[in-house]
């Protein structure tokens, strides 16, 4: 056991090309062997699928980006929703650490001022803005991923995956947020500001009447500041974890486990993943909380008030519900790739043309 904690430690989700060589067993290289970009290549071994399964679509067809975002739509969706409760009181601490002072407090507190339907404030734009920041988030990961793969060709999507994995995240969740913001707001305000609307149909018009579009899209800069690196740690952890865990942990192949096997792994891998998200977003999502809470506040004046102290203010909660909302959505989403039979790509592993170079092959 302990040296597979070993192994899953060395094996960092940040290798450079010439470590990430060493790594695979090829120590005696003295230099990245991966020359100019070759041509673009749509049956790559990063997407490579098992040729015995029979597919409802081509990766990167058309219907497998469109439902690879339903796929988000489902995920995000629904696990964002059912951890509302959390959620709100995750925002309450940020926002008036004084009366809300941990997490326990914050459910208690919460339950005698508003009952257990106050737990539920804010589903509505919880449940729209993460829907449509999910279909952007999966969608556009896909489509970006296999976009600069080509870009790069076969051998070098192999060789700097890791830095592709981020690109195509970051690129997708720029695009997320712009979608997320309006229900964002909303929900900030109607969760952390009493009395000032219980409904999305209530808060919407208010927050226009009162500040304009602005009051939508004031936060989408604190948003990209919390989201893209969460995104990033998110897909990049969470596929250099799945390919560790099938190399040093999983005791046979990926291609010998089970689908239920399969998601188990997507599970804790997930899970992994989204500890590591927590920590790296929770100072910037203070951030938003208070931002949307207060009127006439800029993102670096709610910083500066906030101090280090402050801004990470409520983490453990976020850690729970990050941490558990990152593992169902994997789940959810390779899940809904089971169920429409899309391909699903194996860990990458070396090209055949960068083992002849290397002269790994006879």
């Amino acid at each position: 056991m302990f040296s597979s904690v070993a192994h899953l430690a060395r094996a960092n989700p940040f290798n450079a090309p010439h470590l990430q060589l060493a790594h695979d067993g090829l120590t005696g290289l003295r230099s990245s062997p991966a020359g100019p970009p070759g041509p673009p290549h749509r049956s790559r071994n990063l997407a490579a699928a098992s040729v015995e399964e029979q597919y409802s679509c081509d990766y990167g067809s058309g219907r497998f980006f469109i439902l690879c975002g339903l796929g988000g739509i489902i995920s995000c969706g629904t696990t964002h929703t059912a951890l509302v409760p959390l959620d709100l009181v995750k925002c309450r601490m940020q926002v008036d650490p004084q009366k809300y002072k941990g997490i326990f407090n914050g459910f208690s507190v919460t339950l005698k001022e508003d009952g257990v339907r106050g737990l539920a404030k804010g589903w509505a734009p919880t449940f729209i803005g993460y829907s449509m920041q999910g279909l952007c988030k999966f969608g556009f990961y896909e489509v970006f991923k296999v976009l600069y793969s080509n870009m790069l060709g076969e051998e070098n999507a192999y060789l700097w995956r890791t830095s592709l994995y981020l690109a195509a995240s970051a690129s997708a969740e720029f695009f997320a947020d712009i979608a997320l913001a309006p229900m964002e707001a909303a929900k900030v305000r109607i969760q952390t500001q009493p009395g000032y609307a219980n409904t999305l149909r209530d808060a919407a018009p208010k927050m226009y009447k009162e500040e304009g579009l602005k009051a939508f899209y004031k936060g989408v800069a604190p948003l990209w500041m919390r989201q893209i690196p969460y995104t990033m740690m998110k897909f990049a952890c969470f596929e250099r974890t799945v390919e560790a865990l099938y190399k040093f942990v999983v005791p046979k192949p990926r291609s010998e486990c089970s689908k239920a096997e399969q998601l188990v792994v997507t599970f804790v891998a997930g899970y992994i993943a989204g500890v590591f998200c927590a920590i790296v977003s929770h100072p910037a999502d203070s951030v938003v909380s208070v931002l949307n809470k207060e009127k006439g506040s800029s993102a670096s004046q709610v910083l500066q008030r906030l101090g280090f102290k402050g801004v990470w203010k409520g983490l453990f909660a976020r850690i729970i519900m990050i941490g558990t909302l990152t593992a169902l959505q994997w789940f959810i989403y390779d899940s809904v790739k089971v169920y429409f039979r899309l391909p699903r790509p194996p860990p990458p592993e070396m090209p055949e043309s960068l083992k002849k170079k290397l002269g790994l092959t006879q």
